[in-house]
């Protein structure tokens, strides 16, 4: 995002051009499709960065009607009737700082002529991460329900909210119609089972609890959503008839509360700034012990009659806002540190964690990396400990309170033996990493099993991690070459198990089957040779064609290839070398066909020929391993970071620190859509 005080006009009415699409994009994602592919975090800041844009270009009269500050959530999915909310369902605002709560209070005070001895009630509640709803009941009876939607039209999803159990389908009221609204959720331990159930069933797993709720919620078999443990808090209304016979939020929560609707489990009456502040700042600190995934503090004004004096702003109320927790990193405690034994024997520690929601993700376990990571942070277990994602992804901990902790807690020490072959833990000079010294070790077999089936490798629909554990101890599954023969070995011994019908059979045996075809870059890749990832895969496959003469290559003929190192070269000539390496291959290749690389005969006057290229920002037209897929196809070198040595940086919108390295060395920057044209494939 660029410097908005160094914008002209014209640049940030072309800024802001780019920006309503791409906002669209990402609405579609979170509302629509329940997955979506940035944190709420980078969201917030290219949303907020947007309306600051719009804000300028309406004070100068240049972009006519607004349009991001008047959207809420997206259009209803196709699947579902459509039904029109008889009161439109808005979203709310949002702040970040202190400075931005003062700044809210001293506007309601304000915009409400009170005088600075005069006091007004603001009710603190928790923002819970869910799907909103809004539930219809005349003369007592449920009539309807639907979603949010676009705040004018949601989805029918009647059917679906019946089968929440705590959610009443009549109701002893004399009101005619009475609207319900509220958000449905799914608490992190029914969030962390679902999650074991769909990796037992090789199904999709969900990312956290809200894309979990919203999907489960929105589904057009209701039976899917009566399996899932949902709830629901309620905190608002819609049309209500004659009139409400409440006057201010807490009665509401009073009156709604003896209907038989479970309410916010946690409120608080204020009066000042400085008590909505210790609010927040006392929810936050037990955020991790909360059982359900919250993403910051509502605040509204109490009273009725304020609020119809306050009034509305485009698509929100004046008189609520959203105080947003920090996203990037969250406090919790660790449960108990445990060792992980890789595919390579290296050993591990990870710290087995409170489930916590770190920038939109469920966090239940996190990376300690090695012995001398743990005794730098002198992390232990019992900590109480402050997680992030590092890069947004992986997690890792940050920080130890150790004020918090117990008295009686130990240092962590790496043990002398394999945690589950018992066999010695060695360490190479100038490693800081153990690893177990037994070849046989079960647990890097059945770690080298699951990468073998992985998607850049064999990629075997309905074989997932779950069922390469099962099947190991079984003894069904102890060599990649017994995934071949499962079926025709085992067939009715896996009719015997759980989730093993005759068609869930019949289908894994035609996935098997299928994976026999595989391309010569990902049999490459299955093979696990150290440092060897998808991408050099595939450089391996297109300068050698064949797996015969990546076997015989020489040092020279890898070290000629970008890329490849000395190491890397001396790696996988090695590897070819060992016996049951060879072995490995031989006994392969009696069971699977290699499709080997089709000879390509790159234009070398192409001007993206023997350019260092990287891809960096939000590609439209390609997913960025497409991208990098067709930059070799061109004879160019994709590459992840910028240096000296690049050549070209393709950027996207949202780009990063990659983008800023570019312009400080001078690099040429060009678009998705510039890169199309000079590869020739418009």
């Amino acid at each position: 995002m660029m410097d908005i005080e160094k914008l002209t006009l014209s640049e940030i009415k072309l800024e802001l051009k780019k920006l309503v699409p791409l906002l669209e994009q990402y609405d579609r994602e979170y509302y629509e499709n329940d997955a979506p592919s940035i944190t709420d975090a980078q969201y917030d800041e290219l949303k907020n960065y947007a309306l600051k844009l719009e804000k300028i270009l309406n004070q100068n009269d240049l972009f006519g009607e607004t349009i991001i500050s008047k959207k809420v959530g997206s259009k209803a999915k196709s699947g579902f009737k459509k039904i029109t909310h008889k009161v439109p369902m808005l979203s709310l605002e949002n702040l970040y700082t202190n400075d931005d709560l003062k700044d809210f209070t001293t506007r309601i005070r304000k915009d409400l002529s009170l005088l600075p001895t005069e006091q007004f009630d603001i009710v603190a509640e928790l923002k819970i991460d869910g799907l909103s709803f809004s539930a219809r009941y005349e003369k007592g009876k449920l009539i309807s329900a639907t979603t949010r939607g676009d705040g004018q039209i949601g989805e029918d999803i009647t059917e679906n909210l019946k089968t929440i159990k705590n959610f009443p389908l009549e109701i002893n009221t004399n009101l005619d119609v009475l609207e319900i609204r509220g958000e449905v959720y799914m608490s992190k331990e029914d969030f962390i089972n679902l999650n074991k159930y769909q990796e037992e069933h090789n199904d999709k797993l969900f990312a956290n609890p809200r894309n979990a709720a919203a999907g489960s919620l929105r589904q057009l078999d209701v039976n899917i959503t009566r399996k899932r443990n949902l709830s629901v808090i309620v905190y608002a209304w819609g049309e209500v008839l004659p009139t409400p016979t409440w006057e201010t939020q807490t009665e509401f929560y009073e009156y709604v509360k003896e209907l038989g609707f479970p309410i916010q489990p946690k409120y608080k009456l204020c009066h000042t700034y400085e008590e909505l502040q210790n609010f927040y700042n006392e929810i936050e600190d037990i955020r991790h012990a909360i059982p359900f995934d919250i993403d910051g503090i509502v605040y509204k004004v109490n009273s009725l009659s304020l609020q119809k004096k306050l009034g509305f702003i485009a698509r929100a109320p004046k008189w609520a806002i959203a105080h947003k927790f920090p996203p990037q990193q969250a406090k919790t405690l660790i449960k108990d540190i445990t060792l992980q034994v890789g595919r390579t024997g290296v050993i591990t520690p990870v710290a087995e964690l409170d489930p916590i929601n770190v920038g939109g993700v469920i966090v239940a376990r996190a990376t300690l990396h090695n012995q001398d990571y743990i005794k730098q942070k002198d992390i232990r277990k019992n900590d109480i400990v402050i997680i992030q994602r590092a890069g947004d992804v992986i997690p890792q901990v940050v920080e130890v309170i150790k004020e918090e902790r117990q008295k009686t807690s130990e240092e962590f020490t790496m043990p002398t033996t394999c945690p589950i072959c018992n066999h010695e833990l060695i360490q190479k000079k100038d490693e800081v990493a153990y690893r177990c010294s037994n070849p046989t070790c079960p647990a890097k077999i059945k770690e080298y099993l699951k990468y073998f089936i992985s998607r850049d490798a064999f990629n075997i629909d309905g074989l997932g991690d779950a069922q390469i554990e099962q099947f190991y101890d079984l003894g069904w599954i102890k060599t990649p070459i017994d995934i071949f023969t499962l079926i025709k070995n085992h067939k009715y011994d896996l009719s015997k198990l759980d989730g093993f019908g005759t068609k869930s059979i019949e289908n894994l045996n035609i996935s098997i089957e299928k994976s026999k075809n595989i391309k010569l870059d990902k049999f490459i890749y299955s093979l696990g040779i150290s440092g060897i990832g998808s991408a050099t895969a595939i450089l391996l496959a297109n300068k050698f064609k064949n797996i015969e003469n990546l076997r015989n290559a020489t040092f020279t003929e890898l070290t000629s290839i970008y890329g490849i190192g000395d190491t890397m070269a001396m790696d996988i000539m090695n590897y070819f070398k060992e016996n049951d390496k060879i072995d490995l291959i031989n006994n392969l290749l009696t069971q699977i066909t290699i499709e080997n690389p089709k000879e390509i005969e790159i234009d070398e006057t192409n001007p993206l020929y023997n350019k260092t290229i990287v891809f960096t920002g939000t590609l439209t037209q390609f997913s960025r391993k497409d991208a990098e897929n067709l930059a070799r196809t061109l004879g160019a070198h994709p590459s992840s970071s910028v240096s000296k040595n690049t050549n070209l940086v393709v950027a996207g919108p949202n780009a990063g620190s990659k983008l800023d390295t570019a312009k400080k060395l001078n690099i040429p920057i060009i678009t998705e859509e510039e890169f199309i044209n000079l590869s020739g494939k418009k």
